[in-house]
């Protein structure tokens, strides 16, 4: 066995078991409370699902490391794939939750950088590398924590071309190859992963385990629901026979259905290989976020933040109740989610913070922000 095959040495295994003794392991319920603390809203039913998922994760964990228990006797572990319009908190929800509430390794990756071994773009397996970067380089801790494959739904091969049964010689270099590297990831094995983010050959080498990393794939799967609803639509007639709604093919702030998302045929038909979404135990559909959830987020965390720079400049900000409708309103319009809910704001008051920030003398100066005749107002003094 060669020196960058070895078991971790001994300080290695203690600081493990250390960490994971350390692990908060707080109940689904108080999870969710937790995460509303910590500024999460809306998306009831999927906070459910995640907060369950994590807490699973978690005493799993802490019963094959710290209670003995043989990994055979327990439920295996889980893979979720977070599916919904962007700006509904898919990502947020996954970085807050394992990341900062947890505290497990967490890496959150753009899935479309990468590409099948051997061809341009960034190697799959070095989203293990980045994985084991935030575990400090200690493979055990790596192998408890959680990968998050963000813009997941990229990857999709329905707008390919390329062949790939039989003896087809066409290559997917970024989609169907990047699907079948995946796969092998999600399987519980031993997997031989670079120190050093590259493409040197002669880079160290660790062994990483799967058996208990968790996966969480999240993407928008923008035209899933019209892929759905296609395949649904016998004679005029949608699941359980009842009408289809028409759905715009441009639309991006549309629900799923568990319908929709529990069908592998959908995902088979929207360009997916059925065995890589075998492998997500549980596929969780995320709603487009209503007027009242988009203001509460607006209100308790962009004017918060927002009020408070501005405090710290000796700027006394204000935002007329109006102004957060017209927000809200408007990122609705663009299909932007809460996602787009803080560059309206900080593009209009851009001027006034160029002009007054590290101004000395302007204690209490104050700034409103007013809705006239449909259009933001700013005001000083």
């Amino acid at each position: 066995m060669t020196e960058t095959h070895r078991r971790p040495r001994k300080q290695g295994l203690e600081h493990f078991l250390k960490v994971v003794r350390e692990l908060p392991d707080p109940g689904p319920r108080l999870l969710w409370k937790q995460l509303e603390e910590h500024g999460y809203r809306g998306q009831e039913q999927a906070r459910r699902a995640l907060c369950l998922m994590a807490y699973r994760h978690v005493r799993r964990v802490k019963r094959i490391y710290l209670e003995g228990a043989d990994r055979n006797d327990l439920p295996r572990k889980t893979n979720y794939l977070l599916a919904g319009p962007t700006g509904s908190g898919k990502t947020f929800l996954v970085e807050t939750l394992f990341g900062k509430l947890l505290r497990l390794p967490t890496t959150m990756v753009d899935i479309t950088t990468f590409s099948e071994t051997g061809y341009v773009g960034q190697d799959p397996i070095s989203i293990l590398t980045r994985l084991l970067h935030t575990a400090d380089g200690n493979p055990l801790l790596a192998s408890i924590g959680v990968v998050c494959l963000d813009e997941f739904d990229k990857i999709a091969s329905g707008q390919n071309n390329a062949i790939f049964a039989g003896a087809g010689t066409t290559k997917d270099v970024t989609g169907m190859g990047v699907q079948r590297e995946l796969l092998k990831m999600l399987e519980a094995g031993d997997v031989v992963v670079p120190t050093e983010l590259g493409h040197a050959s002669y880079a160290d080498h660790v062994t990483l385990s799967t058996a208990d990393l968790g996966f969480v794939a999240c993407g928008a799967f923008s035209g899933f629901h019209t892929v759905a609803r296609r395949r649904g639509n016998h004679g005029g007639l949608g699941f359980g026979g009842r009408p289809v709604a028409a759905v715009d093919p441009n639309a991006i702030a549309v629900d799923f259905t568990d319908d929709e998302v529990e069908n592998v045929a959908n995902f088979q038909a929207y360009g997916f290989l059925p065995e890589l979404i075998a492998r997500f135990t549980r596929i969780v559909p995320f709603k487009a976020l209503d007027a009242a959830t988009l203001k509460d987020i607006l209100r308790t965390d962009v004017v918060t933040r927002m009020t408070r720079e501005f405090k710290a400049e000796g700027l006394a900000l204000s935002i007329d109740e109006a102004v957060l409708d017209h927000i809200v309103a408007d990122a609705q319009r663009k299909e932007t989610g809460a996602r787009g809910l803080a560059s309206t704001l900080t593009r209009r008051l851009e001027d006034v913070a160029f002009d007054s920030f590290g101004t000395e003398g302007q204690a209490d100066t104050a700034v409103r922000v007013s809705l006239q005749a449909g259009e933001l107002q700013i005001s000083v003094g």
